[in-house]
């Protein structure tokens, strides 16, 4: 079992204004171990992680693809969540590179079908369309959950630099709830961008019920 990072380092001040790793944390967590044998095989170079926060994430994707991984790149648009991420990675020897951004904007050109690993545990859950605009001008913590519509307006805007970036061989790992109605974005990935899928994991939480979506080229 892949110990989770250790995040001691982050205060009760630092969960304040960036998002504290939760459920939905940890299911990504399981799915990327889950299929560490796979990802370690693929030999990665290019990681991407939107929407770091923590760091929790990259830095446990890092301690399964080690030194393998030429380059962990992680955006958020929140800087004090870009400042966490960097002292997690730091933390746990993990090497993060953290660029203060919304999505993957300023990478496109530059990475283009070249990231072996994207990872993305959106903002998910539904909200007024006024909520989320508000969060993300805010660059605060309610970026990392106001989600609009069917909690998928951030995460729509994301899925044409999933295609804009994902490597040849690439995997992309997607966190989503029952509301966001799964089979639909099954459906619109495959359609829109020859990208197939599987629920790689579920889990219910309170009264979310969680999944991981693993998409590849097909």
């Amino acid at each position: 079992m892949i110990p989770t990072p250790d995040l001691s380092h982050l205060r009760a001040e630092d969960y304040e204004h960036v998002y504290e790793p939760a459920e939905d944390t940890f299911i990504l967590l399981d799915a990327l171990e889950q299929d560490a044998d796979e990802l370690i095989s693929m030999k990665p170079r290019i990681s991407l992680e939107i929407g770091s926060g923590s760091g929790c994430v990259s830095s446990f994707l890092g301690s399964i693809t080690g030194s393998s991984a030429v380059l962990y790149l992680c955006t958020d648009i929140n800087p004090r969540a870009c400042r966490c991420s960097l002292s997690t990675g730091y933390q746990n020897k993990i090497p993060l590179q953290l660029v203060n951004t919304s999505l993957a904007n300023p990478l496109l050109a530059r990475l283009h079908k070249s990231v072996d690993i994207i990872v993305f545990n959106p903002p998910y859950v539904p909200t007024i369309r006024d909520e989320v605009s508000a969060a993300q001008l805010d660059r605060e913590i309610g970026g990392s959950w106001a989600g609009g519509e069917d909690g998928m307006q951030v995460t729509d805007t994301f899925f044409p630099q999933v295609d804009n970036l994902l490597a040849p061989h690439g995997r992309f790992y997607l966190v989503a709830v029952a509301q966001n109605n799964i089979p639909d974005i099954q459906r619109r990935m495959q359609e829109d961008y020859a990208l197939e899928s599987k629920v790689v994991l579920q889990r219910r939480a309170g009264r979310e019920h969680l999944s991981v979506l693993r998409f590849k080229r097909a």
